[in-house]
């Protein structure tokens, strides 16, 4: 009886240790659309209640969000997207941009073999072909219910309507107006300086809207607006043309899918780093009980860090895109070969990354993303993540088109071993290639528990999205947060190279760093006022929906 009565707490208990927080976000009974503005969020709710689907309030959401925040948002960029459909089957697509057919390995190195400063970021030569319209089109066709001018329309009002400047977006505009102006001219029709309560409008990516609506994807790729995109970008510098759009397609991908402890975790495969990285990270750390460490501590800290130290190594040298490079999944992800990475850790000091290195197998990108999470009434559920890689991209705005255009092909190794402009690392698998598709950190990402659905989640942040979304996992299922506090709750970061932990600005106290840099960590010490900006939906035990909006962000969580 004693034995059973042991038993009996301690199956209380584990159960107990897994239940979260009560809800501190938004809370709706049937379907949510979480996102960087809350604009977008109400045009893809707003369409979940007209009868439409995840998939119709996709394509609704990330339109309104090249409206209402173009500073990620995007027509002239791309992005991955993962699903999980009210049946459990599951899935994902890959539009991410190609490098153009001019592209080769040297493009952006001078005659003596160093990187051009500036030439695969600032203006057209960094311009890959963009792939968004042809992702969200694949999407509808697969998997849409509504026509497809019933989606966007309320998109082209949202455009005629105008938006109000909000003071984040005012603060973004006066960073980079220099820049943009620098780009574009002293004329451009992007926008004059504003201010926090001002109104943005831009009648040409209205019209672009109305052709794209009547005519459909062909619209972007080989009718008027590609002959104008690819005019523009080549009349700037740039390499991309019209054949270039016309082959290019979106692909439908077999997602990662893995398990840690009781949860289901099904998240984006190559080009993407995101699903093969979060998935090494969570192997290395699942054999811990880091529950028992506590939420941001020590040791839940230095367990998380050596874990993603030795994934990032790996991401840099084995990842690409798997239509050019083989990438050894089969080891990269055994538990054999994530045992042997994590020989060496111990919680008595670092392991310095200069004594780690990729794994001994025969055979970059932007902060400036941003995600967003549905879940419909029906329980289909999507997670996205889109961008133009740079703030503003490449900083290039069509004037006659209405957007902005992506400098992605910065996120290829312009000359292997050499940092990107976000730090990254990259080898000879993300090599440039003629329509190659370049290595991304975008992690958008679904969670199964007991085979139903859980969680919905997915950030920006560039190299820092991959810990951003691990690091809101952990704090639900092994610490208890809400959704809301456990994207509210402060994040660190760290890459492999450079070889330091980052931490946000607040949350984490000078006595822990200290007890971090005895054991040989080096901690950032410049200013890191967000690592991602994560929205998430999780599903609640009695069936509705608790979003977590980031409050980093002007980021809003809308439903019913």
């Amino acid at each position: 009886m004693r034995i059973l009565i042991l038993l009996v707490a301690l199956v209380f208990f584990t159960h107990c240790k897994r239940q979260p927080n009560p809800p501190t976000g938004l809370v709706t009974p049937n379907a949510m659309v979480v996102s960087a503005r809350k604009e977008a969020s109400k045009i893809g709710s707003d369409i979940l209640q007209k009868g439409g689907n995840a998939f119709d309030a996709m394509v609704g959401t990330e339109l309104a969000l090249a409206v209402a925040y173009p500073f990620a948002g995007n027509l002239g960029g791309g992005g991955f997207m993962v699903y999980r459909k009210s049946d459990g089957n599951i899935g994902a697509i890959d539009y991410r941009e190609k490098a153009p057919l001019a592209a080769h390995k040297d493009m952006y190195l001078d005659s003596v073999g160093n990187v051009i400063p500036g030439m695969s970021t600032i203006g057209a030569s960094g311009t890959g072909v963009p792939g968004t319209i042809a992702g969200i089109f694949e999407v509808h066709e697969k998997f849409g219910s509504l026509p497809i001018k019933d989606i966007i329309d309320p998109v082209i009002k949202l455009v005629d309507q105008g938006v109000e400047v909000t003071p984040k977006q005012a603060a973004r505009l006066d960073k980079y107006w220099d820049q943009i102006r620098s780009v574009n001219g002293e004329n451009t029709l992007f926008y004059n300086k504003c201010d926090a309560g001002d109104t943005l409008r831009y009648p040409a990516l209205a019209n672009t809207l109305r052709r794209i609506a009547k005519n459909g994807r062909d619209e972007f790729y080989k009718g008027e607006t590609a002959k104008i995109l690819a005019r523009f970008i080549q009349e700037k510098g740039g390499f991309v043309t019209e054949e270039d759009l016309a082959k290019y397609e979106a692909k439908w991908r077999q997602p990662v899918i893995f398990n840690y402890k009781d949860l289901r975790i099904i998240s984006m495969s190559p080009p993407s780093s995101g699903g093969v990285t979060i998935n090494q990270i969570f192997k290395m750390i699942e054999p811990y009980d880091i529950s028992d460490f506590g939420h941001n501590s020590a040791k839940s800290i230095q367990l998380f860090t050596e874990a993603a130290r030795r994934a990032y190594a790996d991401r840099n040298f084995f990842l690409g895109d798997p239509d050019f490079v083989v990438i050894p999944l089969d080891v990269l992800l055994s538990k054999e070969y994530l045992k042997g990475r994590m020989e060496g850790f111990s919680f008595e000091a670092a392991t310095p990354s200069s004594e780690v290195s990729h794994g001994k197998i025969e055979i970059v990108e932007s902060k400036e993303t941003t995600h967003y999470s549905i879940v419909d009434q029906m329980g289909n559920a999507v997670s996205v993540t889109t961008t133009l890689n740079g703030a503003y991209g490449s900083k290039l705005y069509c004037d006659e088109l209405g957007f902005f255009l992506n400098n992605e092909m910065d996120d290829f190794s312009a000359k292997p071993g050499v940092p990107n402009m976000f730090g990254l690392i990259g080898a000879e698998a993300n090599s440039i290639a003629p329509e190659k598709r370049m290595l991304s950190s975008m992690t958008p990402t679904i969670v199964e528990k007991e085979g139903e659905l859980w969680m919905v989640v997915g950030s920006p942040g560039g190299s820092t999205i991959i810990t951003a979304v691990a690091q809101t996992i952990l704090n639900t299922y092994e610490f208890n947060l809400s959704m809301q506090e456990s994207v509210n709750a402060p994040r660190f970061h760290h890459q492999w190279l450079p070889d330091h932990i980052g931490f946000e600005t607040e949350g984490f106290s000078e006595e822990l760093k200290m007890e971090l840099k005895s054991k040989g960590y080096h901690i950032n010490q410049e200013p890191t006022p967000i690592l991602g900006k994560v929205d998430a939906i999780l599903v609640l035990p009695d069936g509705s929906l608790e979003g977590g909006a980031d409050k980093r962000g002007d980021d809003t969580a809308v439903g019913f």
